[in-house]
């Protein structure tokens, strides 16, 4: 693999730390962005090879001129990793409209800015990578996570749209699609909404206990995650999405086979509207 520029958002955790980390091994440049300069200076800490700068990807406006200045200062960048999100756990009933409005920000208004930033330099060139990391939540839903699996099926339905305007311009898109992996995801980078209706205790309770207690033992290791990141964007003929984890890939095939019933099913009452 020649050796690239990378973009990465929320390069300081997780999966984008995970990814600056193993492109800066294996040769590539790397900008990574954070939201405070406490966060930059931890990152420069870990890793000194890295060009930190600082975006808060909902700060809509600013993130043109970031990235022109970004490609001003370091050259063209080949790949976009939009990574930059976090998960928001509560029951829909209890979650304040607030919330919701916070993840569809930072989950798909502000990866959608990214990307708007690179698709016209990317076009321009006729060449790029855009990896949107989405999430087995983008293709099944779990109880207790409405907002964040309704962003992330947002942000499923845009990559595939970008794939396809994009694609007659050389330019690839793959939506990533992580199962349980051993980041922060389930710990501190959660929101979690105040429980208040005892009517969901039963629902719920044992949903948000099991995830306390599979944090940090999740099977996804974040190092292979990344270097499957680097196989993907190597290749010449990538998938629109691609799954990673064997329990994604379980319960989104559960998921299918669940769905192509139901069409079955009710196959005859979708024919009876034809006019």
């Amino acid at each position: 693999m020649p050796k690239q520029s990378f973009f990465i958002t929320g390069a300081n955790s997780g999966f984008g730390f995970a990814i600056a980390q193993s492109a800066l091994e294996a040769g590539h440049r790397v900008i990574g962005t954070v939201r405070t300069q406490t966060a930059k200076a931890s990152l420069l800490e870990q890793l000194p090879d890295v060009h930190a700068i600082l975006c808060d990807v909902t700060e809509f406006d600013r993130i043109p001129a970031i990235v022109a200045q970004a490609e001003d200062d370091h050259g063209p960048v080949d790949v976009l990793i939009n990574n930059a999100g976090y998960g928001h756990e509560g029951i829909l009933e209890e979650s304040p409209l607030d919330e919701m409005r916070h993840q569809f920000d930072v989950n798909v208004f502000g990866a959608v800015a990214v990307a708007k930033a690179f698709l016209p330099r990317f076009r321009e060139r006729r060449c790029g990578f855009i990896v949107n990391v989405t999430s087995m939540g983008g293709l099944i839903t779990m109880p207790g996570i409405a907002y964040y699996c309704g962003s992330k099926f947002a942000l499923q339905g845009i990559s595939d749209v970008m794939r396809a305007e994009m694609a007659p311009f050389g330019v690839h898109v793959t939506a990533l699609c992580p199962g349980s992996f051993r980041t922060d995801w389930a710990g501190r980078s959660m929101v979690r909404t105040e429980r208040s209706i005892g009517d969901y205790d039963t629902l719920f309770d044992p949903i948000r206990a099991a995830r306390h207690e599979k944090n940090g033992r999740q099977l996804g290791d974040p190092a292979k995650l990344a270097a499957a990141v680097l196989q993907l964007v190597a290749s010449d003929t990538p998938p629109p999405q691609l799954l990673l984890g064997s329990d994604a890939l379980q319960l989104v095939r559960a998921r299918l086979s669940r769905l192509e019933k139901e069409i079955a099913d009710w196959e005859e009452l979708t024919h009876s509207t034809d006019g």
